[in-house]
């Protein structure tokens, strides 16, 4: 369980894996998802959570 890699989906470099969390059924489940890019070469240079269209909930959240 979040135990592989992940990569930048821009430049292909690693990237350092952060935890989010999403509540289900009342309880705070954790979401190991990819941080933000760390190559300043890159485009999603610094971006905060390349990958957070792959978090559940992510739409609902944004629309609260």
């Amino acid at each position: 369980m979040g135990s592989e890699e992940h990569v930048c989906p821009v430049c292909g470099q690693p990237v350092e894996t952060v935890i989010r969390r999403h509540k289900t059924l009342g309880a705070w489940v954790p979401v190991w998802v990819p941080g933000p890019c760390r190559n300043p070469e890159c485009e999603a240079y610094g971006k905060e959570g390349t990958a957070t269209r792959d978090e559940p909930g992510a739409s609902a959240a944004k629309k609260s």
